[in-house]
């Protein structure tokens, strides 16, 4: 058995979150076919679902976002689960709007679901999949950010990020978490900006008269 679960707030006020997204990419998985449905059990929402013969436990933590772990660590105990076998999918502020990120173990980064995940199972050798949800603007507050709902123009973003979020869950139960980084993670390379045309360059040695610098201007600010 593998376990996969997602982080966020229990109750309606909660729901359609930046902060819930995590839930929202195991409903995803919920709606096939082969899963059953939601029971309350551990201080969360479980349901099962048969993929490809392997039996995947899907887990919604009802503990709120900051107590996470407790529930984590009865389902793994009452199923006896190796933590290898436990994929955490989480909000991400620090990630651009339904990016992913994979990885097979490290710190919380601030998430404090995973934080109290850690505590409780004692590691952090746990993969976890992180779905980028944006950062909060220049002087909102990270709090008021993750709890507040997607905007219009944001809401098709999303849905594919949990659509793309849930088959990476799936190539992780068939494949492993290695595979799901190097398909999702961003490649390095092509995030950096292009460089600049050559004649977009300032003028070599000796090739014009030299400009001073704008006295108004710190000489460090990029243009």
């Amino acid at each position: 058995m593998k376990v996969i679960v997602g982080l966020g707030n229990p109750g309606r006020q909660y729901e359609g979150t930046r902060h819930n997204v995590g839930f929202a990419v195991v409903d995803y998985l919920a709606a096939a076919p082969a899963a059953g449905p939601f029971r309350r059990r551990f201080e969360a929402q479980v349901a099962e679902l048969t993929e490809g013969g392997e039996q995947l436990l899907l887990v919604k933590p009802e503990t709120f976002m900051n107590l996470s772990g407790e529930a984590v660590r009865k389902v793994i105990d009452f199923y006896k689960v190796e933590v290898k076998d436990v994929l955490v999918v989480c909000d991400d502020i620090a990630l651009p709007l339904g990016k992913l990120r994979a990885r097979a173990r490290g710190s919380d980064g601030g998430q404090k679901g995973l934080r109290s995940i850690g505590q409780h199972l004692g590691t952090e050798e746990y993969s976890r999949l992180r779905v980028g949800i944006g950062a909060p603007g220049e002087h909102a507050d990270a709090s008021d950010h993750v709890l507040s709902r997607f905007k219009p123009g944001e809401r098709a973003v999303v849905e594919d990020a949990v659509a793309a979020a849930a088959q990476a869950v799936l190539l992780w139960l068939r494949e492993g978490i290695d595979v799901v980084m190097n398909r999702v993670n961003p490649d390095p390379k092509k995030e950096k900006p292009p460089k600049k045309d050559k004649k977009d360059r300032p003028p070599a040695k000796g090739d014009g008269p030299s400009e001073q610098p704008n006295p108004g201007r710190d000489a460090n600010d990029a243009s």
